[in-house]
């Protein structure tokens, strides 16, 4: 069957070629999750675009706003870099996901980059291919906005929007106050992954230790690359957070710093836990390198074993397949039956050494 070319490719086909058709532009709304606009710590009712959000906030003279986006293109993302100033190299930044968490200043804008995680469900760490997914979040902090671009499936912020519209207290001190919320709810995930990653070590140092235990080096070896991810998000995130903590800008007012404070305890918390979970399994692979070792070395000992018992019949018999006339016993009735016994009698005895040894 012939391919039958897409809406967005080709228009007709006659003598002269293929007429190229434009994409069908998607509009902004298709990429903004939410866009709101926040006044006293009250959330604005009504619905609102990127351009009439700042409008009324400046005209008001106080308040911010709010603005999510989730995996918007270039041409989506335009609009809004325009309208609020962003800096080319921070949006550029935005569009691309994997990036590192960082913090960087672009005049009177600030750039954050933070990974999310979450902890992929599975029946066992000992048979599981995937333990830890990433995603990531862009935040861009202004005086009087703060716009958010997520990268991911899971990492979507409507649950903690719909708490900090129940707290105006805590929105009334700006959209800084976002900014740590955001930064507060990762880590919170962070501590819950890693509490759960613990769980899976548990049960995977249990089957190392554990008598004619099959777990391999392998699966200790995609663990410990799980828990690298975690630790590639979790270990850059520490230095912007302390910057955010110790009056890196205007933008965190003095009120919201102490709050980034605690957020950088429980950080650090994470950080060692991921450093422990690090050696521990580190320990793990060196526990079950020597223990298939310790396993290989038996075997080659009953191997060895079984091989030394069975070259006395070999010998023996190899000796008198030889065609001699003179050869002891050759022509004597009870020499068969006195070979055999002699066979059995030195293969019990390298029997009975080897089991006293331990090597049977």
């Amino acid at each position: 069957m012939p391919a039958i070319p897409s809406l967005g490719g080709l228009r007709g086909r006659g003598n002269k070629g293929a007429v190229p058709v434009r994409p069908v532009p998607v509009p902004l709304s298709a990429y903004v999750v939410d866009c709101a606009v926040y006044v006293s710590g009250e959330r604005l009712s009504g619905r609102w675009t990127h351009i009439e959000a700042i409008k009324e906030v400046r005209k008001r003279h106080e308040g911010f706003v709010w603005i999510g986006l989730h995996e918007p293109d270039s041409e989506q993302i335009q609009g809004i870099a325009e309208t609020f100033g962003l800096h080319e190299l921070a949006v550029e930044d935005a569009l691309e996901a994997h990036q590192r968490p960082k913090l960087e200043r672009y005049d009177d804008t600030l750039f954050l980059v933070v990974k999310t995680v979450r902890y992929v469900e599975h029946e066992s760490p000992t048979t599981a291919n995937e333990i830890v997914e990433t995603g990531e979040l862009m935040v861009f902090l202004g005086r009087d906005f703060v716009i958010t671009v997520r990268h991911g499936n899971h990492s979507g912020l409507a649950r903690l929007r719909r708490e900090l519209d129940d707290d105006p207290e805590r929105l009334q001190l700006g959209p800084a106050a976002v900014v740590h919320a955001i930064a507060d709810h990762v880590v919170d995930h962070y501590l819950d992954v890693t509490g759960r990653i613990e769980n899976d070590i548990d049960v995977m140092e249990a089957q190392v230790f554990a008598p004619r235990s099959q777990i391999s080096a392998e699966q200790i070896y995609l663990m410990k690359r799980e828990v690298l991810e975690l630790r590639r998000a979790v270990m850059p995130l520490a230095t912007p957070v302390q910057r955010l903590a110790e009056g890196y800008t205007r933008l965190v007012p003095d009120e919201v710093r102490s709050y980034f404070r605690d957020v950088a305890d429980h950080l650090t918390t994470v950080s060692e836990r991921v450093a422990a979970f690090d050696e521990l399994l580190s320990t793990l692979v060196d526990a079950t390198v020597a223990k298939i070792s310790l396993q290989q070395n038996t075997d080659m000992r009953k191997i060895t074993s079984w091989a030394a018992i069975i070259t006395v019949p070999t010998m023996i018999a190899g000796i008198y397949g030889m065609n001699f006339d003179y050869l002891p016993e050759l022509h004597w009735k009870f020499g068969y039956p006195l070979v055999i016994t002699v066979i059995l009698g030195i293969c019990l005895l390298l029997y009975r050494i080897f089991r006293k040894n331990g090597w049977l």
